[in-house]
């Protein structure tokens, strides 16, 4: 087994680590905003709540969605011939990865109001791709990664662009810089390590095979 071949789990630990890592690093522990943590707390932010700027709250949750449904595009690709050991790290990580689009203290009646459709849709479709990874396998290379390569873009594109929108205000509630943390980079890292494991790892594993 070519290390290369395990970019792919490498790139979704590297983007969890960056999503759960500090996106607004502060000495205070209790004052660290996570990527994670961004989904809430845009929604009692003031300028968010008076309309003056605008977010999708939802899409501070697309990494955690591309994660867990490019693992499960990956996994049982028989080009990779990754053993029984690796392919359930690689399920293990994408339930993980779903289950965090879970509010806190959710209740299942909660998870059925409006305000949660979208994060309880994405957990359904994230857990149907485990469920259906070994089928998922058999979708044309170029197809995988091309999904892929939508998923990471888009998880890259909505939290930045609406982290960066909300900063202001956060350093000003903060008295702070507004310096970035290592999360934020580091999770973009891993979403481009992705991209490119999907191309060069997928594609070229597929040319070399038909070579």
């Amino acid at each position: 087994m070519l290390f290369r071949n395990w970019l792919f789990l490498i790139a979704g630990l590297l983007t969890l680590a960056g999503y759960w890592g500090p996106w607004v690093d502060h000495r205070a522990a209790g004052m660290v905003i996570t990527g994670l943590d961004l989904g809430e707390l845009v929604k009692f932010l003031p300028t968010v709540r008076s309309g003056a700027v605008t977010v999708w709250r939802e899409g501070f949750y697309w990494p955690l969605v591309a994660v867990s449904l490019g693992q499960s595009l990956v996994a049982f690709r028989i080009l990779f011939r990754y053993p029984w050991l690796g392919r359930a790290a690689m399920l293990a990580v994408a339930v993980v990865a779903a289950l965090n689009l879970l509010p806190p203290a959710w209740t299942p009646a909660r998870m059925m109001t409006p305000e949660f459709y979208l994060q309880s849709g994405g957990i359904a479709l994230c857990l149907a791709a485990v469920a259906v990874s070994p089928v998922l396998a058999l979708l044309p290379h170029r197809i995988t990664a091309a999904t892929i390569t939508l998923l990471c873009g888009l998880a890259i594109w909505f939290p930045v662009r609406d982290f960066l929108r909300v900063l202001p205000d956060i350093a000003a509630l903060y008295n702070h810089s507004g310096r970035l943390g290592w999360g934020f980079f580091v999770m973009v890292g891993g979403l481009i390590l992705f991209v490119r494991m999907a191309w060069t790892g997928l594609d070229g594993q597929a040319r070399k095979v038909r070579g």
